[in-house]
């Protein structure tokens, strides 16, 4: 691909601030709640209108649903709660469950198959045992942006904020059937990959096209959707692609989520479209924020960095403080009621949490997925 065809993009396609949202479930047998294999069956029986929304991902035991184009979170949350219902009854047809979290409880990596698709096979043969070991699920929302300038502008002014995205989705505090003693150990598998954490800063969008352009030529990746940043364009769609985010259990937590993504987007994009200068930070320190929260969830004592006090503050202050800025932008795009979920998840706590007590309440494991499948599916029913 030459470096001209990697600028080619859709960006200002469509309306300011559109929504989409993937997430990946994981597949359940319901007597023992360990991984199936059961995505070939899953897909045999998929028909009308979800044909298009329900894919195979890395290995056998992952479903990928995709939502359509949303003009905001409320209509993210309806198509969802549609998917979910769908993918339940699905499941339960095929002799399972579903659930979402960043990782399974107690499955192994070892015991599960690969999806027997060119993409996943070639994945498996360039990364080896990294990629072998992936067996984790993610959340991804993407939100159109107005230019190709804007798209890396915004990037990186969203870039400290990752950690704030990480903290409200943190939900894989076990990994192997083992407390890990941290809130998101799906980072910590991830970040084995090439191309992956928190991006780069970019001058321009002509600096990143000729990164990716370079990539490309020498063959490094196919093309840039191997670039696995936990915020990245998406040329293709016009949209910035946020990564950071473990699947989220509760439907109610992912769409409070992409309220707070959406209003952060646009009020990046109104900044840079005022000529406003995006602060930077360096990157060993924003890294170093987005491991404290894996580590400790919504308590991580973090970095304040942009105002720069050398004491540390919880990230979810910081979470509260963003919020405050947030309202206004929220308040245009009919989201007000929407973002006030980011309060309800400070108070409730994560999915990580919720898998914490019930382990410290049973001790069992294997309870802990039941209440996954549980929790992910009451969503469907609201």
């Amino acid at each position: 691909m030459s470096e001209s065809s990697v600028l080619e993009h859709v960006f200002g396609s469509s309306a300011p601030y559109t929504l989409g949202v993937e997430e990946e479930y994981m597949l359940l047998d319901p007597d023992t709640w360990d991984l199936v294999q059961h995505i070939d069956s899953m897909l045999a029986g998929i028909d009308g209108e979800f044909a298009a929304r329900l894919n195979p991902e890395l290995m056998e035991s992952v479903l990928e649903i995709t939502t359509p184009v949303c003009s905001g979170p409320a209509e993210i949350g309806e198509q969802l709660r549609k998917l979910r219902a769908y993918v339940g009854e699905l499941a339960l047809e095929r002799g399972c469950r579903f659930a979402s979290a960043g990782t399974h409880p107690f499955s192994l990596f070892e015991r599960q198959r690969i999806t027997e698709k060119d993409r996943y096979r070639e994945l498996v043969d360039q990364l080896q045992y990294i990629a072998r070991r992936e067996l984790i699920f993610g959340m991804h929302v993407h939100a159109a942006v107005a230019s190709p300038e804007a798209s890396v502008q915004v990037l990186n002014g969203l870039i400290v904020h990752l950690p704030e995205l990480l903290a409200l989705s943190a939900s894989s505090p076990f990994w192997r059937g083992e407390r890990t003693g941290l809130h998101s150990s799906r980072q910590m598998v991830f970040s084995a990959f090439p191309r992956s954490g928190v991006p780069p800063r970019f001058a321009n969008y002509e600096e990143f096209a000729a990164v990716v352009g370079q990539l490309e030529r020498t063959g490094c990746i196919a093309d840039y959707t191997h670039i696995w940043w936990d915020i990245r364009p998406h040329p293709r769609l016009g949209t910035l692609e946020l990564r950071v985010c473990d699947a989220v259990t509760r439907l109610e937590d992912v769409v409070a989520i992409a309220a707070y993504f959406q209003a952060l987007v646009k009020l990046l994009s109104e900044q840079v479209e005022a000529g406003e200068e995006v602060p930077a930070y360096h990157r060993a320190l924003t890294t170093e924020n987005k491991w404290l929260v894996a580590r400790h969830g919504l308590e991580a004592p973090v970095m304040d960095l942009r105002t720069g006090d050398d004491e540390r503050v919880s990230v979810a202050e910081l979470i509260r403080r963003t919020v405050r800025e947030l309202e206004p932008h929220a308040r245009e795009l009919g989201s007000e009621r929407e973002l006030a979920g980011i309060e309800e998840i400070l108070a409730r706590g994560t999915s990580a949490d919720s898998q914490l007590r019930a382990w410290d309440e049973s001790q069992d494991i294997v309870a802990v997925a039941r209440e996954l499948a549980v929790e992910t599916e009451a969503g469907a029913r609201a």
